[in-house]
């Protein structure tokens, strides 16, 4: 808001400066910090979780159970097949930070999404590029690997020149990017979004002498919390997508044939 109107949210909302002008913690702003805590939070949860293992479990660890499970059974082991207990433990903690990191935009004291920040999602997309890349060599060998990702079988050799340029910047290139602008895109336009409503909102309500204005800003502000629940929604789901596709280029990478 400037000069008594209202300034729209932006891009600009989503610039973060150091939290202490400190010189040697200027790399320590929101989502860094959000990044750490998540990291204790989740370890602390996990540590927990294992050692509890009570015959009948209680609230805490059912859920440690479940969400167990639906990354071993329902991603894992269904996308892998059956080598999928190796790159179990990186699916999870895949999974379980995408989350946090996504559910940082809902909570209270931060309402910040930490992949809103395109560096983030970036970051997450290479470990993955790395990881399949990596298990894709080791299986195949370096020439093995690079044959089956730009060459599918049984097309012709002739097709090969228009063929291997498509499949290369398609598997090699373009997949880290689409990972991660999924992401990104996602958690960006929900804490956008969200702006849109609670500022606009309240400044109708608050700052408006019409009427008409003043309940168009509290029927907002009542809507953002309904935002807020399709918020959790989708940041849950892509938590879950982003692992989902994880295993999937892995299982590609590691697979006999293209």
């Amino acid at each position: 808001m400037e000069g008594g109107g209202f300034k729209p949210p932006g891009v600009e909302d989503f610039n973060t400066p150091p939290l202490f002008d400190t010189p040697w913690l200027s790399w320590l702003d929101k989502p860094m910090l959000q990044a750490i805590v998540a990291v204790i939070l989740i370890l602390a949860f996990w540590v927990w979780a294992a050692r509890k293992g009570a015959l009948v479990p209680g609230k805490g660890q059912y859920l440690a159970e479940q969400a167990y499970f639906l990354i071993r059974n329902s991603i894992a082991r269904d996308y892998i097949g059956h080598d999928f207990k190796k790159y179990l433990p990186y699916l999870i903690a895949l999974f379980s930070f995408v989350l946090v990191n996504n559910l940082w935009g809902v909570f209270p004291l931060t309402l910040f999404p930490t992949a809103s920040h395109v560096g983030w999602a970036y970051g997450l997309a290479l470990v993955t590029w790395v990881l399949y890349n990596a298990v894709g060599i080791r299986t195949h060998g370096v020439g093995g690997y690079l044959k089956r990702t730009v060459w599918p079988s049984g097309v012709p050799v002739w097709m090969l020149p228009l063929v291997i340029p498509i499949e290369f910047i398609s598997n090699i290139l373009v997949r880290p990017v689409t990972l991660s602008l999924r992401l990104f895109a996602n958690m960006f336009a929900g804490h956008l979004l969200v702006l849109v409503f609670v500022l606009g909102g309240e400044y109708l309500l608050f700052e408006s002498k019409s009427l008409f204005n003043n309940i168009a800003g509290g029927a907002s502000l009542i809507f953002s919390l309904a935002i807020f629940g399709l918020e959790v929604v989708v940041q849950g789901l892509q938590a879950y997508i982003f692992t989902v596709l994880t295993a999937q280029y892995i299982s590609s990478a590691a697979a006999e044939e293209h």
